[in-house]
């Protein structure tokens, strides 16, 4: 399996290192990120979380918008491209997307289009893109919410995504800490 992480690495580097290079950072602090919390998943998984972790943003490349809406837009190229079926979905709902994607009037098209699930790989691909900035800085899950939402202005549709998906990505941080080996904690 570790082939699909260098196949996504590769993925990720070809569509947002030179167009993105701020995201490109935050994508491989991410990444790193998921690896180093990897043992909060079940060994099978790992991969995928890593995997999951380089692809989560590809939807911002211009090259991929459809709907404008990066998750949703990141999952359907991967699809498109007969990548795996299970990052494509943890792709197209990474981080509460499904929250966001209501905000879009998109959450009817995102459940129909891509199963969610409920794991530990799930908490962890959020606990990597929740406590990682967008220069790939390390932040605390409360303070990357707040740089969030200081960045998009307080009337923004991210805005509001942010402060409904609080609860669930604390608490999705929260449930990774726990399942980590000797309870390590963020910031890392």
């Amino acid at each position: 399996m570790a082939a699909l992480v260098d196949v996504a690495r590769e993925i990720a580097r070809r569509k947002l290192e030179t167009p993105l290079p701020r995201r490109w950072s935050h994508v491989q602090a991410v990444a790193a990120k998921a690896r180093t919390v990897s043992e909060a998943v079940p060994a099978e998984d790992r991969d995928v979380l890593v995997a999951s972790a380089w692809l989560h943003d590809i939807g911002y490349n211009a090259e991929l918008v459809d709907t404008g809406f990066h998750a949703l837009d990141g999952g359907r190229w991967l699809r498109r491209e007969r990548f795996d079926e299970r990052i494509a979905a943890l792709v197209a709902h990474h981080s509460c997307a499904w929250l966001e994607a209501e905000e879009r009037g998109l959450g009817d098209v995102l459940a129909a289009e891509f199963p969610r699930e409920e794991t530990a790989v799930t908490d962890a691909l959020c606990f990597s893109d929740m406590t990682t900035g967008p220069d790939g800085q390390d932040f605390e899950v409360l303070e990357r919410l707040a740089e969030i939402r200081s960045r998009y202005g307080p009337d923004h549709l991210v805005t509001r995504f942010i402060i409904r998906a609080e609860p669930e990505m604390v608490a999705a941080v929260q449930r990774t800490e726990r399942r980590l080996p000797g309870r390590v904690r963020q910031p890392m």
